[in-house]
């Protein structure tokens, strides 16, 4: 899987989630989204490697998984993200309530409040933390 794997397979998941939520199908809205943002830092991190550089066992340890606040750490966006925050309130409220999403989240029941929420933070067109990693992949 490349960079460009990882963008499209970000978009897919965004198209995927909206026709969930558009359906009622909240939880799986909700778990998709936050797919989309993990597979969105995951082609950030694509970007920063170089396809003659030496296969880096630790780091891929630390990037195959689903944390999302580790992952933009990794992708070097941590920074990106708190002066996006500072500069802006509701880019950081967006970005709040992205960061609670877990892959445990297909074990949980959503609301409909829950799906909405979090697909708004995400795809918000101005403040969303979707529009930011796309800036960086």
């Amino acid at each position: 899987m490349n960079r460009k794997d990882l963008q499209n397979l970000a978009e897919e998941r965004l198209g995927d989630a909206e026709v969930l939520l558009a359906n009622g199908r909240y939880g799986g809205a909700y778990y998709l989204i936050g797919y989309a943002v993990e597979c969105g830092l995951k082609a950030c991190i694509a970007k920063l490697t170089q396809a003659e550089d030496f296969y880096d066992k630790n780091l891929a340890k630390k990037i195959f998984q689903h944390d999302l606040e580790q992952l933009a750490n990794h992708a070097r966006l941590s920074a990106v993200i708190e002066q996006s925050g500072k500069s802006g309130p509701l880019f950081e409220a967006n970005w709040a309530e992205v960061v609670l999403w877990s892959e445990e989240s297909r074990y949980e029941i959503h609301t409909q409040a829950e799906a909405e929420q979090i697909t708004k933070a995400v795809e918000d067109q101005d403040h969303g933390v979707m529009q930011c990693i796309k800036q960086y992949w």
